[in-house]
């Protein structure tokens, strides 16, 4: 996955896994798979792992402990009340910046890389971002 894709999937990656929770509870590793079963084959358990501690800490699901066949038990998150709100506002604010995004496509399609203004590069040195 290249630099682009993970910075954009990096602010939509919350909504989509509330996206998965709303269709059905699940643990950690199940909605990685499920993850990849959609395409995003490049996201590390990790990042979900650390991306479900925030979406518990902010209470937009509920955590139940299941026994494991392996193992210590699993935690199944399920979403609530708040997190459907959450999920909610994440489809409408999607909605938003698709259609936009998409019409600033549709009507710069006729620019070519030779009329394209150049891109601005970061001169400063003094920052931690270059």
């Amino acid at each position: 996955m290249g630099k682009q894709m993970t910075e954009m999937l990096k602010g939509a990656l919350e909504g989509i896994v509330l996206a998965l929770l709303a269709e059905q509870p699940a643990y950690g590793y199940e909605i990685t798979a499920r993850l990849r079963d959609h395409g995003f084959t490049d996201i590390a358990e990790g990042t979900i792992y650390a991306l479900l501690v925030r979406v518990e800490q902010k209470r937009l699901v509920d955590v139940e402990k299941v026994p494991s066949e392996k193992g210590p038990p699993r935690k199944v998150f399920t979403l609530n009340a708040a997190g459907r709100r959450d999920l909610e506002g994440f489809w409408t604010t999607w909605s938003f910046l698709s259609e936009h995004i998409e019409s600033l496509r549709r009507d710069g399609s006729d620019i070519s890389a030779d009329t394209a203004p150049a891109a601005k590069t970061n001169t400063n040195t003094n920052t931690e971002e270059n």
